[in-house]
């Protein structure tokens, strides 16, 4: 990456990941310095009631190329990248989850898929084949019911939506981002789903995945929260066709 022109924004959203946002961030910053590129790193904290935002404006503070956010309440991921991508300056940027179980070292690899398939998109996948997956059974049920219903409803060309390390071009977010209306779990399809109408094109990379936790963080009202989002998506796209009022492009790539 050390010859990519142009500049990356990373943005990292956090709740209530005091114990190890120190650590995400300093890892971070040391695999974009080895990468040797320009970049930034955009951290916000999404309303954490314990010391996330104390912590990670220590860790920045002799970084002046990390910014921080906080939002005063929890909104969703959804909507801390949304604030995110307001802050960026970068020609391309990432989305890094603040738990680290998708290292950032990864994104290289994202890039050379990116330069070879002339994507605009490149998200990771867990389904991809030479994903290597380490984490809880009840995750990778709930991954693959959802997968399948993501299928059903829109037809993606791509076998995952939700794993959280992405990297866009910047063009590309631009143009979705306003339209996006969803702040929790379904903001993933509702950007991918905007992405493939408006004729980008979305390639997949393989994922090296390592749970941080004992558990999964899903539970019923996370899985009921991500159906009512999803349906609520399909309903925007296909009866309401809310997305469509945006623009009449329907045509390639710009």
């Amino acid at each position: 990456m050390k010859n990519l022109q142009g500049k990356v924004s990373v943005i990292i959203p956090a709740f209530n990941e005091a114990k190890g946002i120190a650590g995400s961030l300093s890892e971070t910053i040391r695999v974009f310095n080895e990468f040797g590129c320009k970049y930034e790193i955009i951290v916000v904290d999404d309303g954490s009631s314990d010391a996330t935002y104390r912590n990670v404006l220590a860790a920045a503070s002799k970084h002046p190329q990390v910014i921080v956010k906080q939002s005063k309440k929890n909104r969703g991921k959804g909507r801390a990248l949304k604030i995110g991508f307001r802050l960026a300056s970068g020609d391309y940027v990432v989305f890094l989850d603040a738990d680290m179980e998708l290292h950032p070292a990864q994104i290289q690899t994202f890039f050379d898929i990116m330069r070879l398939d002339d994507a605009d998109v490149v998200i990771g996948s867990k389904r991809h084949p030479n994903s290597r997956l380490s984490y809880p059974l009840d995750r990778r049920i709930v991954s693959s019911v959802y997968f399948f219903l993501v299928k059903i409803f829109f037809g993606l060309p791509i076998r995952d939506t939700q794993t959280g390390l992405k990297l866009f071009k910047h063009e590309v977010l631009k143009k979705v981002f306003p339209r996006i209306l969803v702040k929790a779990f379904g903001y993933d399809l509702e950007i991918l789903v905007n992405v493939h109408r408006l004729g980008y094109k979305i390639a997949e990379a393989p994922v090296v995945l390592q749970s941080q936790q004992r558990y999964g963080r899903i539970g019923i009202g996370s899985i009921w929260t991500a159906l009512i989002d999803t349906m609520a998506i399909w309903f925007r796209t296909y009866i309401l066709k809310y997305y469509d009022r945006f623009d009449s492009y329907r045509g390639k790539r710009r």
